[in-house]
């Protein structure tokens, strides 16, 4: 199955051809603030240095969040415009379900963090079993550093953008446990649009095909938080959902051009 996969819930925007398994050609580049403008022709560039046109696709996969309210909304609207003109089935990957992808040979927990507002994060714990399935321990949480910390109960992988930001908080708030938290190699700390797909290929697989209504997936903080004062472990501002749609216009696809002075990797 050819499927190509989007991750944009970060500022790193990630494109990915896979044929099962395998990586047919990806394209990995810091776009913040940028999705909108580079996505589509990241997404022609990818297709082409794989040889390929949408018209020999199987399938498609989209991270659905949490992460960043503008980019998650590109490359929903980006992909469900896709899904519209092909008629191609349509995987919702959630955004740190991918990333628990990026470490499949892993043998503990794995917590993936993202940054939300301001002294927050969005985490969520998930462990391979020995019959190579994911299985979720902790849903997808947001708030401030101190409720991550209490989620780390014994040897954990912990890793993403959340983690490098806040790296040496969360080991300071973990105090005496601070080796509890194991830092992933530096090759999987980024959402990864190869993972998206691998997950996505597994969704297809048992028949689970995004609906037309879809939507961001923004976690609500926990009533008990809301409650509280509502700030961070660092003094931040409390987090709030954001409950803008996605469009759902159809992209052209063309032959777009290279992003100039931005960091990339495109591999075939």
């Amino acid at each position: 199955m050819k499927l190509l996969a989007v991750e944009t819930a970060t500022h790193w925007e990630s494109v990915a051809v896979l044929d099962g398994q395998k990586v047919v050609a990806r394209a990995d580049l810091d776009a913040e603030g940028a999705h909108a403008k580079w996505l589509v022709p990241t997404i022609d560039r990818v297709l082409a240095s794989g040889g390929l046109t949408l018209a020999d696709l199987n399938g498609l996969a989209v991270s659905i969040g949490p992460g960043s309210f503008t980019g998650l909304r590109v490359g929903l609207a980006t992909m469900m415009g896709l899904r519209l003109v092909t008629g191609l089935p349509l995987a919702a990957v959630p955004t740190l379900e991918a990333m628990a992808w990026n470490l499949r040979s892993a043998d503990r927990p794995l917590c993936p963090i993202l940054k939300s507002r301001r002294g927050e994060v969005y985490w969520a714990l998930y462990q391979w079993t020995s019959a190579g399935a994911l299985r979720c321990l902790t849903p997808e949480q947001v708030g401030p550093l101190e409720l991550l910390v209490r989620s780390i109960t014994g040897p954990t992988l912990v890793f993403g953008e959340g983690w490098q930001t806040y790296r040496d908080d969360i080991r300071r708030l973990l105090g005496s446990r601070a080796s509890d938290a194991g830092e992933a190699p530096p090759d999987s700390m980024a959402a990864s649009a190869v993972s998206v797909g691998l997950a996505g290929l597994e969704r297809l697989a048992r028949g689970e095909v995004a609906s037309r209504g879809l939507s961001p997936r923004y976690v609500q903080r926990a009533e008990a938080e809301l409650s509280g004062s509502g700030r961070g472990a660092l003094g931040g501002a409390p987090s709030h959902s954001n409950r803008e749609r996605p469009a759902s216009e159809p992209p052209k696809v063309g032959k777009g051009t290279r992003p100039r002075n931005r960091r990339e990797a495109v591999i075939r």
